[in-house]
């Protein structure tokens, strides 16, 4: 082996270690599917710069054609005026028009054949990149939750190294049991209590309120019926005093009368 042979693998083997770990798979991936996409638009452009070339010679066939029949027509109507000279002269234009044809035909031919081909390998293309894209973009998604995965396990890889796990257990076992004793506490601090003689005192209170209500409204009672009789002498008394007036006023009205009498 020589000696550059030798230093070439060298430098391959340093550098291309190098590159590799610098290398994100994801970004060179994103990279290709931008380069995928590029290359749409210039397929799409050398397409069509074939698909000009079969119109263009479409087109000069078709003026060869017109060109052939009009020098046909020329040359029947020298011959008719028998003008063989002229006659010759447009067939010798007549034969040049003719090749002019055949190799038009035969360009046609092959532009058309390139066309086609074109259409065919981009279609080709297009399911290709359509692939590439939807497997790296499927990498990509798989890559994701690789690593959030991956995080996932440092992180229970880290509970059970660094003691969290076993101290967070430790922890709710203990507040467990302090809750446990408290409810214990307050049990025992409500059995203590002769529950029976309150609800009795609870209910004697209720009876003593119902007695001193009912009170209340007896003596309201008989507050009503002595206020009644009161008014009923205050108005007897009002009409004693009356009836001397009405009489008064009656025995006048009598002795106006008996006057009237009188004096009629």
């Amino acid at each position: 082996m020589s000696v550059w042979s030798r230093f070439t693998r060298w430098v391959k083997s340093v550098f291309g270690g190098a590159i590799s770990a610098v290398e994100d798979p994801r970004l060179i991936l994103e990279q290709n599917i931008r380069e995928l996409n590029d290359q749409v638009p210039k397929m799409n452009e050398n397409i069509a710069t074939v698909k000009a070339n079969v119109m263009m010679l479409q087109k000069e066939g078709n003026r060869l054609d017109r060109q052939i029949e009009s020098l046909t027509s020329k040359i029947k109507a020298a011959i008719q005026a028998e003008r063989d000279d002229i006659a010759q002269q447009y067939a010798m234009q007549l034969e040049k028009a003719k090749e002019e044809l055949q190799r038009n035909k035969e360009q046609l031919k092959y532009a058309s054949a390139a066309y086609d081909k074109s259409l065919q390998v981009k279609k080709a293309f297009m399911r290709e990149k359509e692939n590439k894209i939807q497997e790296a973009r499927d990498a990509m998604r798989a890559h994701e939750r690789a690593k959030w995965q991956s995080r996932v396990a440092d992180a229970m890889e880290q509970f059970e190294v660094s003691g969290v796990d076993q101290t967070h257990e430790e922890m709710v076992q203990r507040l467990n049991e302090q809750t446990a004793r408290s409810e214990a506490r307050m049990e025992l601090a409500l059995d203590s209590v002769d529950t029976e003689a309150l609800k009795i005192e609870e209910d004697a209170e209720s009876i003593r309120a119902a007695e001193l209500v009912k009170q209340f409204k007896m003596e309201m009672n008989m507050d009503a019926g002595e206020s009644a009789p009161a008014a009923s002498k205050e108005e007897a008394a009002d009409r004693k005093v009356e009836l001397p007036e009405e009489s008064a006023r009656d025995e006048g009205e009598k002795t106006i009368g008996k006057e009237r009498r009188r004096t009629q």
